[in-house]
């Protein structure tokens, strides 16, 4: 009785469709789980019952996930639901802890071969042997492409077919990538070490290949359970296939529209063909969001719905479960240093109001984006940190491009314009002015080097003013040894450490994370998507980036993009992936980031959203509705009646067709909010001053309970031209 008490006392406040997923029988279990629908609590709340109404032994399950992170929080949900002795652990971890175990067994006495923790000094080592030099963003690249193949289990002698075939933009021409490899490989087994793909080789291997090992590990593990299924690699996949050995007592938990990795080699078609593989897959969808509020939400939805691809056919439509909250902010910005310099300024308003630094973050496509935000939080007086990535300064590349321009300050004409003497002084770093190289780690050094780049084209842009007199004064340019002192100013201001702080972080990095206020920040066209996306494939994986972005927030959201990266810059779109959102709101003025003069106007775009279910709304009757048009209706029909009448007659008098005077959606809007002063008439769509002026204290009459003769017969409706 008391088993069977503990065991129900773990189903309880699960919501329907988490308590289908706890209690699906025996057998291959797809959870389908949206962000913030409370995946982790179902799947350790399905082990947990399992093993306390006896079904099975804790000790019999292996539940695995990508983080050691998310490991450690699985083993703390157990451990509190009563289910301790369940092994929860990464795929590396766990891949490592069997290979130790039976390495007596496998390697005939010999001891483990010693696990390298970075490939970067052996690929460096192996393409100098292939007569290839490469700094270190260039190894860092190789060895990404080279974890890439071993992941999706390509060997060297088939790399380059392979990587035509996956669209790989690699770091080299294709065949010297593969003779690298293979020089990398011949190296590792020269030094007597593996690398952490060899550990889940190793494992796969000593299941696979020797029936006494299998055996003890199948009478070990009995049930599985894998986190984050959207996220596997083939390799990982193969290890998953031994561990079960035709078995089907298999859960799985993801969400393929938070597909984002996969140029490690990581593909949601596991997840998507789950229940082809597993015939009797029992499927359960999570959609209850409780993290969002259902303003976020409803954003989150219309981003992702319109997604298209394999991954779409998987997609949610989420329902938030919280209390309604403000709704989110699009700013439109002339530049990217007053972008962050408002960013910075809101960050300190909502500390200000209460908000703890720790639960902001600002996230941004690329790290090299940090460093304008570095600078104006530094401004602002706004602790931050910089997650998954080094500081702008702190980085190697950054470093050494400041050494080499301090040294030009010796070499380079001091009449030489700013932008022109950097550009001179990286060539000594490597960088040159033209495309980026290929290759994620080369790519990102050519970008921070380019942020230099722009940086001194913005102080350029502000030059000094030197007095000649008591009333007079001259503009003199700023030079090289001014900028390489404002550099080392920045460095000094942004190397105070900090403990706790607004999150700066990639999109990428942010995965898995939520703040109570998310700055989405750089959506512009270029920038997300990036330029380097160029196949659907890869463009769709952008759209999921920003829906992943969105997910963090729990009740605060802005999104914004700068018209310019640099003031007076190239014009640029906004991201396709945002809605087609009403411009017709208020705007705000905002700071200049070059000056104490004020900027030109910010726009301020705001989001309607469903005034019943919270969903985003952006198809204009909705607007102008302001409701779905799926959410009931509470409309007064007779209100609705007189208001039509009332139109038809102005039409008449005014010679125009009835839609001039107001439209049909207006009226429904009318007859169903019913608003009754002049602020409430004005926030419906479609209704401006203009027609506010001409019509508003009719209407308001006519919602007040005036008949339409009260309001027609002596009123002459003239529109002004």
């Amino acid at each position: 009785m008391a088993v069977h008490s503990a065991s129900e006392q773990v189903l309880a406040g699960l919501d329907p469709e988490q308590r289908s997923a706890v209690t699906a029988p025996a057998g291959p279990v797809c959870i389908l789980a949206g962000a913030g629908t409370g995946k982790t609590r179902a799947i350790t709340s399905r082990i947990a019952h399992r093993a306390l109404s006896g079904e099975i032994s804790p000790r019999h399950v292996l539940a695995v996930t990508f983080t050691a992170r998310a490991a450690a929080e699985m083993r703390h949900r157990l451990t509190l639901l009563g289910a301790q002795g369940v092994q929860a652990r990464t795929f590396h971890a766990a891949a490592l802890r069997q290979v130790r175990y039976f390495a007596p067994r496998l390697l005939a006495g010999r001891a483990m071969p010693e696990l390298l923790d970075s490939k970067v000094r052996l690929v460096t080592l192996a393409a100098a042997r292939v007569g290839l030099r490469t700094d270190r963003a260039a190894a860092r690249d190789l060895a990404g492409e080279i974890e890439w193949a071993k992941s999706s289990l390509v060997e060297p002698t088939d790399y380059v077919v392979a990587a035509a075939r996956a669209l790989r933009d690699t770091p080299h021409e294709p065949a010297k990538v593969a003779d690298v490899f293979t020089a990398y490989e011949q190296l590792k087994r020269s030094n007597g070490v593996i690398d952490f793909e060899d550990m889940l080789r190793a494992a796969v291997w000593g299941i696979e290949e020797h029936p006494d090992v299998g055996e003890q590990i199948r009478t070990q593990y009995r049930h599985f359970v894998v986190d984050e299924y959207q996220d596997v690699n083939p390799l990982q996949q193969r290890l998953l296939d031994a561990w079960l050995a035709g078995r089907n007592d298999l859960t799985v938990v993801g969400d393929a529209s938070q597909t984002i990795y996969s140029f490690t080699g990581a593909t949601s078609a596991y997840l998507v063909d789950f229940p082809r593989r597993h015939r009797n897959a029992t499927v359960v969808r999570l959609v209850r969001d409780y993290r969002s509020t259902p303003q976020v939400v409803g954003l989150a939805n219309a981003v992702i719905s319109q997604a298209r691809g394999t991954e779409a056919r998987l997609r949610l439509e989420l329902s938030g479960q919280r209390p309604p909250g403000p709704e989110p902010d699009l700013r439109i910005f002339t530049d990217e240093p007053a972008e962050a310099n408002a960013v910075a300024a809101r960050c300190r308003s909502l500390i200000d109001a209460g908000t703890p630094a720790k639960e902001i973050a600002v996230l941004f496509r690329v790290n090299a984006q940090s460093e304008a935000y570095e600078k104006a939080l530094t401004e602002a007086g706004v602790p931050y940190v910089v997650q998954g990535a080094e500081r702008f300064f702190e980085r190697t590349e950054v470093r050494q491009a400041m050494v080499a321009l301090r040294a030009a300050t010796r070499s380079i004409p001091g009449e030489t314009p700013l932008p022109v003497a950097v550009v001179e002084a990286l060539t000594a770093v490597g960088w040159a002015p033209d495309a980026p190289p290929a290759g994620g780690a080369a790519r990102e050094r050519w970008e921070a080097l380019s942020a230099l780049v722009q940086l001194a084209e913005e102080y350029a842009a502000t030059p000094e003013v030197v007095p000649i007199g008591e009333a007079a004064s001259v503009e003199r340019p700023v030079t090289l040894t001014d900028f390489t002192e404002e550099l080392a100013r920045r460095a000094a201001q942004q190397h105070v450490p900090t403990v706790d702080g607004v999150t700066l972080a990639s999109l990428h990095s942010a995965k898995g994370l939520e703040w109570d206020a998310v700055f989405l920040v750089g959506l512009a066209e270029g920038t997300l998507p990036t330029t380097y996306a160029k196949t659907v494939e890869q463009v769709e994986e952008e759209r999921r980036l920003l829906y992943v972005g969105i997910t963090r927030a729990r009740e605060w959201l802005w999104l914004s993009y700068a018209t310019a990266r640099s003031p007076g810059g190239r014009a640029r779109r906004p991201s396709r992936f945002l809605p087609q959102l009403d411009r017709s709101g208020g705007t705000e003025r905002a700071t200049g980031s070059t000056g104490p003069a004020r900027r030109p106007e910010r726009r301020r775009t705001q989001i309607v959203s469903c005034r019943i279910c919270g969903a985003t709304l952006l198809a204009g009757p909705d607007r102008k509705l302001g409701r779905c048009p799926t959410c009931p209706s509470d409309i007064d029909d007779e209100l609705h009646e007189r208001l039509r009448e009332w139109r038809q007659r102005v039409a008449g008098a005014q010679k125009v067709p009835a839609y001039v005077v107001f439209t049909d959606a207006t009226l429904i809007a009318l007859a169903e909010r019913r608003p009754g002063r002049s602020e409430e008439l004005i926030a419906i769509a479609g209704i401006g001053p203009r027609k506010l002026g001409l019509y508003g204290e009719s209407v308001l009459a006519l919602v007040a309970g005036a008949g339409v003769d009260d309001v027609c017969p002596e009123k002459t409706f003239e529109i002004s031209s």
